[in-house]
């Protein structure tokens, strides 16, 4: 095996992590001596070991003067776990190759620096690409203080996410679902809108063996979610926001009572104020939100430049009507010029179906 195959492993490590080490980052780690794995391990569970000491643990002989591959920068202060920096010069590590560097300021290249003092050979930045793309939402969340926001949705070939009379089962196949559910289980939060839960009562679950289902928000600007919803019915055993504009307590008690917790905020064009959410998420440690509502609370993300990334799946079919609903919709922009624009775009096939991911350029507001 060469180096980039015991990195590649440390980030097939990482992702297992997906949903169980928020808002910590995914982190996997693979330790080899004499040219056999010894050791590998990733962090599991958020507040437990971290993959570095996994990695150790499991050990099968002695790691001193071996190499371990770690996809972030070990980290070098004590949190809910000790330093990882001081478990691998302890256990004699030789050599560290790490994929991305930890932004956190209470690491950001001490880990390194700490590591290289201690006599270890360090190589950073080793496949940076790949390992920074398992982190996307850490990196965001611990810089910004706010959540990593992406908008979803599916869309037939015509640009159309229901026909015109609200139909909407199903645009895509079993293999583009499952990936939803995929990444149901990799955010924090999964947020709709009214318009979702009247049309579809959903339950925005995870539905993946050992899945984790994300904290569900509902924006209901005038509190017209009928009682009757699985949103609120299931409020007990999954945690739901209601985030409103309605103040009153004798209107919210009921909601109260079913278990959601409750969000006032401000009004915006006649609606709830989002960035006004974004924050409020981000300050109760929310650190990714997957917006799956409708056009209208899309156009809203985008038009406040507060969606980060777009993820849209596209089914090979076509409905028409010029009343069948759109991804986007709101007023719109008036010229192309000011296109919402997009990079680091990727293409990939499910089944019948495409995924088409990509980064929304930022903008001042």
């Amino acid at each position: 095996m060469t180096h980039e195959d015991y990195m590649r492993r440390a980030i097939s490590l990482a992702k297992k992590g997906a949903g169980h080490v928020s808002p910590n980052p995914l982190v996997g780690a693979v330790i080899v001596k004499d040219g056999q794995i010894i050791g590998e391990g990733y962090h599991m569970v958020y507040g437990d070991l971290h993959a570095e000491r996994n990695a150790l643990k499991n050990c099968s002989q002695d790691p001193k003067g071996a190499t371990i591959y770690v996809t972030l920068e070990p980290c070098c202060h004590t949190g809910k776990q000790p330093p990882c920096t001081e478990a691998l010069i302890q256990a004699g590590i030789k050599t560290l190759y790490c994929g991305s560097n930890d932004p956190n300021p209470k690491v950001s290249g001490k880990g390194f620096q700490l590591l290289r003092e201690a006599g270890l050979e360090v190589h950073t930045q080793f496949l940076k690409e790949e390992c920074d793309q398992l982190n996307d939402i850490f990196f965001h969340y611990i810089t910004t203080g706010k959540p990593y926001v992406t908008l979803k949705y599916a869309m037939t070939l015509d640009g159309k996410i229901a026909c015109h009379t609200g139909d909407s089962r199903w645009i895509t196949g079993s293999q583009a679902r499952q990936d939803v559910f995929l990444d149901r289980n990799r955010y924090s939060a999964i947020l709709v809108g009214l318009g979702t839960i009247l049309a579809d009562d959903p339950m925005l679950t995870a539905r993946i063996p050992g899945g984790v289902d994300p904290i569900r928000i509902l924006v209901d600007t005038n509190l017209k979610t009928p009682l009757q919803a699985k949103l609120v019915n299931t409020a007990n055993q999954i945690p739901t926001i209601l985030a409103t504009t309605v103040a009153d307590p004798l209107a919210l008690t009921p909601y109260k009572e079913a278990g959601l917790k409750i969000w006032v905020l401000p009004k915006k064009d006649d609606q709830v104020d989002l960035k006004a959410l974004v924050d409020q998420a981000g300050n109760e440690g929310i650190d990714s939100i997957y917006v799956e509502g409708g056009g209208r609370i899309h156009w809203s993300f985008l038009k406040d430049n507060l969606a980060d990334s777009l993820i849209c799946y596209i089914g090979p079919k076509l409905v028409g009507g010029s009343e069948a609903k759109t991804p986007v919709e709101g007023t719109g922009l008036s010229l192309m010029s000011k296109a919402k624009e997009l990079e680091n775009l990727k293409v990939c096939k499910l089944g019948e179906d495409l995924k088409i991911t990509g980064r929304l350029k930022q903008e001042d507001c």
